[in-house]
């Protein structure tokens, strides 16, 4: 199944679920989790711990900001830190580049009967994760700032958005009326992704590693980054998804390109206001230059398992997290995220993540070398956002960095 599909049947269907499976594989084991800080993640793990700690000889969890960064180093040693890492697409292959997850075969057919034939994210006849969530990035939008300010309906192409927020800023509502999650970094490499492959951009040549991404389709997508952080926060280059979901819920901001994952926490009832909450619409990610495809990446969230660690250990890691999609989990639950899980019942907070599958957003590529690409992205585009070097120079950085890791890591010569 593609993940577009996958996606589509996470947040359109909601099917009846049966009784919690609290099998926590062998007793007595250490269980550590490394993972992201989000509320869908804490609600697997933290669930997962809730069943199965007592049967345990530790149970530990490290949500952070900085996983990604540090999940390779931490896996490396034998024994590793962490017996699992809770994964994404792009987190995946760089983990599987070096050798650093097991496949999960046995364990599947061993504790996962209960588990949806979608959620199994296999490569080469491999179970490398389990999927238990699905995300995508799409536009928040305040309704009553909109019409305040004169524009008809919620903008649908990144022109139109560039659009409202100069109208909101003329009307003298706010200076500054969009959020990105525009961090140095990963979140700047991303940024480029969505809209770069919504103008039809291709990464590599066919077949290849070489790169592709010296072109007028990524000169485009610069000239629309450059126009988005016109209308954002001063200190765009130092926000990601924790502190564009505190703007939005401070009242200060009318537009905003977040995760659907933060879609339940902004609009439920705490943290925000009334007037926040009840006139915030999630809606499908923009598009642009004319085109028919929604500027975001498409992505799954899922669990993994150690190499480098003991099988009793890795056993009853995977027991342990599996044990906890659940339709029960779910119901609990069920506004955190797209869940891929059995039970899941599509509400307002979906509505963003569904609209961006079914209009055709792309997937997240998984091949090997993405990650360094997205890194050199990352890292050559900041000077060009600050108004330090032209679009073709920031262009033509990037494809040098990415050549010299590519030839390092062995995918050039």
């Amino acid at each position: 199944m593609s993940l577009r599909n996958l996606v589509i049947a996470g947040a359109v269907t909601g099917l009846m679920g049966s009784a919690a499976w609290a099998d926590c594989g062998p007793s007595g084991q250490s269980i550590r989790i490394l993972a992201s800080d989000f509320p869908a993640i804490h609600a697997v793990a933290g669930t997962a711990e809730a069943m199965c700690a007592g049967a345990a000889a530790e149970f530990t969890r490290n949500h952070t900001t900085e996983a990604r960064e540090i999940m390779n180093a931490a896996l490396t040693p034998n024994p590793a830190e962490y017996t699992s890492v809770i994964v994404a697409n792009s987190t995946l292959t760089q983990l599987m580049n070096d050798g650093l997850v097991r496949p999960l075969n046995d364990y599947v057919e061993k504790y996962g009967a209960h588990l949806e034939p979608h959620q199994m994210i296999t490569i080469d006849g491999n179970v490398m994760a389990v999927a238990f969530m699905a995300n995508s990035q799409h536009l928040f939008s305040r309704s009553d700032i909109l019409e305040k300010a004169g524009v008809s309906g919620i903008p649908s192409t990144y022109e139109e958005v560039l659009a409202a927020a100069e109208k909101i800023r003329a009307a003298g509502i706010m200076e500054h009326p969009l959020v990105m999650n525009m961090k140095v970094g990963w979140n700047v490499g991303e940024v480029f992704n969505m809209i770069y492959l919504a103008h039809g951009g291709e990464f590599f040549q066919p077949g290849s590693a070489a790169p592709a991404i010296n072109n007028e389709k990524a000169i485009a997508a610069l000239s629309i980054m450059r126009s988005l952080a016109e209308y954002a926060h001063p200190d765009h280059l130092t926000q990601a998804s924790n502190e564009t979901q505190g703007l939005w819920e401070a009242g200060q901001a009318a537009l905003g390109i977040m995760w659907g994952s933060r879609g339940g926490v902004i609009l439920d009832d705490e943290g925000s206001s009334e007037e926040v909450t009840s006139n915030t619409v999630l809606s499908g990610a923009p598009t642009v230059a004319g085109g028919s495809i929604p500027a975001a990446t498409l992505w799954w969230d899922g669990i993994t398992i150690a190499t480098n660690v003991g099988d009793a250990e890795a056993e009853a890691t995977f027991a342990a997290l599996v044990s906890a999609m659940t339709p029960e989990m779910v119901a609990e639950h069920n506004d955190d995220a797209v869940w891929l899980i059995d039970g899941f019942k599509p509400g307002p907070a979906a509505a963003g993540v569904a609209a961006t599958a079914t209009g055709g957003a792309m997937s997240y590529p998984m091949i090997p070398y993405i990650g360094l690409m997205h890194n050199a992205l990352g890292a050559e585009l900041v000077d060009f956002l600050k108004g330090a070097e032209g679009a073709e120079q920031a262009i033509a950085d990037v494809e040098a960095a990415y050549v010299t890791a590519a030839k390092e890591a062995g995918f050039l010569n």
